[in-house]
């Protein structure tokens, strides 16, 4: 296995992680956006207020997102394990 290899190997697990992470992070971030000028507009500072929205909206997103991620890490990994001959030879 040469440098080349090793880089792309690395490049495309990055970006699949990328890939898969996104649609929750994305979620989380737009959640806890709405929840802040929420906050802001109506003076409620209170700390909890900002968890529980993100969690139920990562867990709906992870219900719904969920079987394209696996579909897209079992793609992954079956890619990975048909590269190993390239890896050891």
């Amino acid at each position: 296995m040469d440098l080349g290899f090793a880089v792309t190997m690395f490049r495309t697990g990055i970006f699949q992680l990328l890939i898969v992470a996104a649609p929750a992070l994305i979620i989380a971030m737009v959640t806890g956006l709405v929840v802040s000028i929420f906050q802001a507009t109506t003076s409620i500072q209170e700390q909890t207020l900002t968890f529980v929205p993100k969690i139920a909206a990562i867990l709906l997103s992870l219900l719904f997102f969920g079987p394209w991620m696996m579909q897209m890490l079992v793609q992954y990994t079956v890619n990975l394990i048909q590269q190993i001959p390239q890896m050891a030879g």
